[in-house]
């Protein structure tokens, strides 16, 4: 998916939500980011194949 570069990790790499953002939606708190990861404002994220991930955010 990624077309620029340098390109950003594939969504199954650890740093996968640091991809660039090519769609967002702020009124509702989500990213979609180059790699089809979408994330949240919360920290969470839904992945490409379904996986989520559960906000982690610091405490």
């Amino acid at each position: 998916m990624c077309s620029h570069t340098p390109p950003c990790p594939p969504a199954t790499d650890p740093d996968g939500e640091a991809a660039k953002a090519v769609g967002r939606v702020d009124v509702q708190g989500w990213a979609k980011l180059c790699n089809g990861v979408v994330v949240f404002e919360d920290t969470g994220a839904l992945f490409p194949n379904g996986q989520i991930h559960a906000p982690h955010r610091p405490h």
